[in-house]
């Protein structure tokens, strides 16, 4: 429809030249309403009264009338108003008073654009109720004023509105044309950025003549086949106004080609450009697939005085509006009495019928945002016009001796004040336009919900506002929210798949879109707490996975303690063997002057049993929470009390072969003999690992630590040993003395058994040596607490050891064999 605004014929002074040219094809609906400024409109498109099958073609005749939105009705429509009211004659102006100075358009793209293919020359300002078509031509978009919101603003809340309701595995149905193709290449790979998963894409059957009626039917049929055979429950429809005429028509192709459209409803999500229009044939047809779809509209609030407005139209007093009439004898079905009309089912229009009685999909009552968009392009002409009388370019003036009248003002001068356009409408909404020339405005969220009596109603549900921060932009009531019937009034859902529950996590399958995938579980030790995520997640170090792998649990703290079983074994088992030694301990002092403890060095003997003693005790401070003091002294203790007993196990090793080399003929023995050789062995061996224990503390001291990651629902408290470098040093270092001890001993080990203690070093050795030689593989093998029960283990059994296997024979002497612990059973020797 175009809408010129004229200047009123009274206000013109200048003559005019008859024209006598006749129209070769007249606009069949025109209107022209006088007043200070002529409102006129001009019907470029035709409706046709019929009814149609699609079982055969329709006939030419038809089907060409039912090409409604025609390019060259357009281009007709548009010179017409550069001519006369009554004539069309190209490139001339017949009657200069009635030349438009600015058109108000609309609603397609394609009209808009062949209508300022002809008015852009004239530099005509257009005020376009549609969305934007795709031009390159500077000239057409710099007189053009759109009372359109920008659309990629509709486009990013039909993208928000999807990810709101989670409806990632969607259809898309749109338009043969520019629009439709500028859609489909720049705003669907938008969504899929947002992760959008498309199952099909498609386009609209493309009417063109009815010798393609066929193939528009075929193509029609496939694509209802694909909408319902598709597994997407949301479908978005980028069309125009006269699009839901072809989504009306693909439940009937479905029907008359027993095609099963029983539980496939769908959740239809419409454009702004959209709006219900029908042909007269499609009266009857059922409207049940729009309930619960959802639309977006261009921001509009109700009129006041609208509705009486409706209510007052008759056709019988405004013979003016050709197209009133036509209307009218098309929603009530009837004709007027008159020549001009024809009887329709032995009925005719009186005039008098009430406008309220027509169900909604024959006619709405109520305030569209097509009209409320085309009310306020009215009015910011209107505003417009009103400005350029005020200033100095508009009042009135003498130049020259002649009046200046607003009739002397060309159109490209109306588009000066219609960028500065800003009012309050009569609901008090602001009205204006960007630096694009859009209209500054949002977009409103429709919720259709239909009636058996084919009338609908369309719900406010939501607005997206684009002046809003991006996170308040849309806005949704969902509760409000009427959905299809077959939902049973629950959300629907629209996914390629099921959601993968917590606990599972995405695979791609292979081949598929990849909103399409499998849910496999998540591997040990990970977990997703949230539906759908791509992959599993890890656990703080001091949290681990629970059973269904979709939380995370505290770590419990662990620690070797005096208060559970193992460390109250250990301990008991450390004070235990340290009675046993201090008892041997008191033995052996009590005894000190019988000849089998003054033999082979007593002081040795003291000092051994004594370090026994405090390698039994040094077990206690690997038991119990790790401290400063605790690790520090841990390690080093165990190497020195260890370091010293072996000394002196060397030494009276060393003694005792040296004393039977010495009673050999001719031996160089015979000088060590008497001197104190025990001493000098134990302080020096002693040294040597004080050294390696103090270069330890000053480079790299052992540290209270939290080992999160050998356990797995464990956090071990431990002693960190600093440098895992000199630890080792210090066992080996100790294992080097025992190694040499045993050698020695078991080289002494045949001298005569009354002198010969060698032979019980022997085995105290062997039994140190096979301990420490096993706690290694074993120490690297175990975690947490373990670890330290393990090395607990090795000093209490390597100090058993040597304290069993050295003065328990001696104390069996002592105490049950007292006979034997005689000078004279001493120096026997047995050969």
């Amino acid at each position: 429809m175009l809408v010129s605004v004229l200047l009123p014929p009274d206000e013109c002074q200048a003559a005019v030249a008859p024209c006598s040219i006749r129209d070769p094809l007249p606009i069949l609906h025109k209107y022209f309403q006088s007043g200070n400024v002529v409102i006129a409109g001009v019907m470029s498109q035709i409706h046709i009264t019929s009814s149609i099958a699609f079982n055969e073609p329709p006939t030419p005749e038809l089907f060409d009338d039912i090409l409604h939105f025609s390019a060259s009705w357009t281009y007709q429509a548009s010179m017409e108003l550069l001519s006369s009211l009554e004539r069309l004659i190209p490139n001339y102006k017949c009657n200069v008073q009635e030349t438009p100075k600015a058109v108000i358009g609309g609603p397609k793209p394609d009209l808009c654009l062949h209508m300022s293919t002809i008015l852009s020359m004239y530099k005509m300002p257009r005020l376009i109720y549609g969305s934007s078509p795709v031009t390159t031509n500077d000239i057409q978009a710099l007189f053009t004023h759109w009372i359109f919101p920008d659309g990629a603003q509709q486009y990013e809340g039909i993208l928000q509105l999807l990810l709101h309701f989670r409806w990632v595995w969607i259809g898309v149905l749109f338009l043969h044309g520019d629009t439709g193709e500028r859609f489909v290449q720049n705003v669907l790979p938008m969504f899929a950025q947002k992760g959008i998963c498309f199952d099909y894409i498609e386009s609209f059957p493309k009417v063109t003549s009815s010798g393609e009626f066929d193939e528009m039917v075929e193509e029609g049929l496939k694509t209802m086949n694909i909408i319902v055979g598709s597994t997407a429950n949301v479908v978005v429809v980028h069309g125009e106004i006269q699009t839901i005429i072809v989504i009306r028509t693909l439940p009937r192709l479905a029907d008359t080609n027993d095609v099963l459209v029983q539980g496939k409803t769908k959740v239809w999500i419409m454009t702004a450009q959209m709006d219900f229009t029908s042909f007269p044939f499609q009266r009857g047809w059922d409207i049940t697939f729009l309930h619960g779809a959802l639309s977006f509209a261009v921001h509009s609030k109700d009129l006041p005085g609208f509705q009486k407005f409706i209510q007052m139209r008759q056709p019988t007093l405004e013979k003016e509006d050709r197209f009133l009439r036509v209307f009218w004898e098309e929603a009530f079905n009837c004709g007027f009495n008159d020549s001009a009309s024809e009887k329709k089912d032995d009925k005719f229009c009186t005039g008098e019928e009430n406008i309220e009685s027509l169900p909604g999909s024959v006619f709405e009552t109520s305030m569209t945002a097509h009209s409320y968009s085309i009310y306020n392009a009215i009015y910011i002409l209107a505003h417009a016009l009103h400005t350029m009388q005020s200033t100095k370019l508009n009042c009135r003036a003498m130049a020259g001796g002649a009046r200046w009248e607003l009739t002397d003002q060309e159109p490209w001068q109306v588009h000066h004040f219609l960028e500065r356009v800003s009012f309050n409408n009569s609901v008090g909404e602001e009205v204006s336009f960007d630096q694009n020339g859009e209209l500054v405005a949002g977009f409103d969220i429709i919720n259709w919900v239909t009636f058996p009596n084919q009338s609908f109603l369309r719900v406010k549900l939501g607005t997206m506002d684009p002046q809003a921060p991006p996170e308040k932009r849309l806005i949704i009531h969902d509760d409000g929210i009427m959905w299809p019937n077959w939902f049973n009034q629950a959300q629907p859902t629209s996914l390629c798949n099921e959601n993968c529950h917590v606990g599972y996590r995405k695979n791609k399958k292979e081949g598929k879109p990849f909103c399409c995938y499998d849910c496999l579980p998540c591997p040990e030790g990970k977990i997703s707490n949230k539906e759908d995520m791509d992959d599993c997640s890890e656990c703080p170090g001091d949290q681990y996975a629970n059973n269904e792998q979709d939380g995370c649990l505290p770590k419990d703290k662990t620690f070797l303690s005096y208060g559970e079983p193992l460390g109250i074994s250990l301990a008991t088992l450390a004070l235990f063997f340290s009675f046993i030694t201090a008892l041997v301990l008191q033995i052996f002092t009590k005894h000190r002057d019988t000849p089998i403890v003054k033999a082979n060095n007593r002081n040795l003997t003291y000092i051994l049993l004594l370090f026994l003693l405090l390698s039994f005790l040094c077990a206690l401070l690997f038991i119990g929470q790790p401290e400063e003091v605790t690790c520090l002294l841990r390690q080093t203790a165990f190497g020195l009390i260890f370091s010293v007993a072996i000394s002196c196990i060397l030494a009276k090793t060393a003694i005792v072969v040296l004393a039977f080399m010495a009673t050999k003929p001719g031996s160089r023995m015979r000088k060590w003999v008497g001197k104190p050789l025990g001493t000098p062995i134990v302080l020096s061996c002693s040294l040597i690992q004080v050294t390696i224990c103090s270069i330890w503390l000053a480079t790299s001291p052992p540290f209270p630590d939290v080992d999160m990651d050998s356990m797995t629902e464990e956090i071990i408290l431990e002693c960190n040993e600093g440098s895992t470098i000199m630890f080792y040093c210090v066992l080996g270092f100790m294992g080097l003395l025992a190694i040499v001890s045993f050698t020695v001993a078991f080289l002494a080990r045949k001298l005569p058994d009354s002198f010969n203690e060698a032979k019980f070093i022997t085995f105290s050795m062997l039994v140190f040596c096979s301990v420490w030689l096993s706690f290694v593989p074993t120490y690297l093998s175990t975690k947490g607490k373990y670890m330290v029960a393990v090395e607990i283990f090795s000093i209490l059994a390597s100090s058993c050891g040597l304290l069993g296997c050295i003065f328990i024979p001696k104390c069996y002497v002592i105490l049950l064999r007292p006979e034997l612990n005689s000078r004279e059973q001493l120096i026997r020797r047995q050969f």
